[in-house]
This record gives structure tokens, C-alpha cells and sequence, in this order.
């Protein structure tokens, strides 16, 4: 099974993916947490990743890509893998069809968590007295937000003219929510 997990920052993406990972026994890949990887090892593309992030830039879609392509290369995400934080926009959406096309991987399913603003905003305001994390800021959160539903959101329509979007209602309690994603990823299969 080879998913997208896709929905504004604080819907819940990390902790259904995480949930599907046991489930389905095929690993959970943030590009967030592969950048960081490949930064820590000093592998050529890390090193090149960390020059542009020093320079106070943004990592390029191709270096992602080319971190991304050697992750699915690997022996556990042959079965298939779940995405997470990735596709951000378009160009990446346009990217990542290509990448799966050439290795023979094409997504079976992209599900969109739905889960209104203020909610998210709640969510994140809980996460933030418990834990003290930095993106979960009121402040933060709403800028992140809005750059959610400027460049990230349209990917929604893209993977819906491709037949493969799949909305679910991400509120309600965790148990809920991942009982529609697993009959939605069943639908898939």
C-alpha cells in the first residue's frame, strides 16, 4: 500500500501515519525527519541540504526529491510506505507522480485529513502549554496555516482530478478518526 497522508499542519497527520505504520508494517516517511537524516549522516545530498538551510534558504524540491527517491529505495518501502509532508505544492505533486512512475510505485491512495482551523488552533494551543514545542505557537500555527491554504491546499484538487483523493473527517476521537482511514484505505486496496 502506497499512501499520501495530506491535511493542514496539526491535523493529525504524524499520529495516523504512525497508527498505519503498525498496521500495515510499511515505514512512515517524513521529509522533515529524511532532511534531517541525511544533514546528521553527511551524505553528499545533506551536505549540500545544510549548506542551503545555513544560507537561511529553503531546501530545493529537487534535493528533497533526490532524498525522498533514495528512501524508497530502500528494501522496507518495496511493500509500500507512507508519505507525510510530502507533496507540499504542485511542483512537488508533479515531481513525486513522475518519481513513483519511473520505480514502478504508484500512489494506491491519498487521504486528506479535514479538520477546521480553529480546531487545529485548539489542538496546537494544548500541545503547546503540555509540551513547550515551538511550531505548535498560537502565532506560529496561524502563519503556517495560512501558507497551508495558499500553496499546500490546491495539491487537494490535483490528486482529485487523478481519482486518488480521499477526504476523511479528522475530528472526533483518535479511534474514530483511523476506523474511517482504514475503511478508506480498504476501499483502496
Amino acid at each position: 500500500m502506497r499512501i499520501v497522508f495530506f491535511g493542514a499542519p496539526g491535523s493529525g497527520k504524524g499520529t495516523q501515519a504512525a497508527i498505519l505504520k503498525s498496521t500495515f508494517g510499511i515505514p512512515h516517511i517524513s521529509t522533515g525527519d529524511l532532511l534531517r537524516g541525511h544533514v546528521a549522516r553527511c551524505t553528499e545530498l545533506g551536505r549540500k541540504a545544510k549548506a542551503v538551510m545555513e544560507a537561511g534558504q529553503l531546501v530545493s524540491d529537487d534535493l528533497v526529491l533526490g532524498m525522498l527517491e533514495d528512501r524508497l529505495a530502500e528494501a522496507d518501502a518495496k511493500p509500500g510506505f507512507i508519505l507525510d509532508g510530502y507533496p507540499r505544492n504542485l511542483v512537488q505533486a508533479d515531481a513525486l507522480g513522475a518519481l513513483l512512475a519511473r520505480i514502478g510505485q504508484p500512489l494506491d491512495i491519498v487521504i486528506k485529513l479535514n479538520v477546521p482551523h480553529d480546531a487545529i488552533l485548539e489542538r496546537c494551543a494544548k500541545r503547546f502549554a503540555e509540551q513547550g514545542r515551538k511550531d505548535d505557537d498560537p502565532e506560529v500555527v496561524r502563519g503556517r496555516l495560512a501558507v497551508y491554504s495558499e500553496q499546500t491546499a490546491p495539491v487537494a484538487a490535483y490528486y482529485s482530478r487523478t481519482g486518488q483523493l480521499v477526504e476523511i473527517d479528522g475530528v472526533g476521537e483518535l479511534a474514530s478518526v483511523t476506523a474511517r482511514i482504514l475503511a478508506a484505505v480498504e476501499s483502496a486496496a
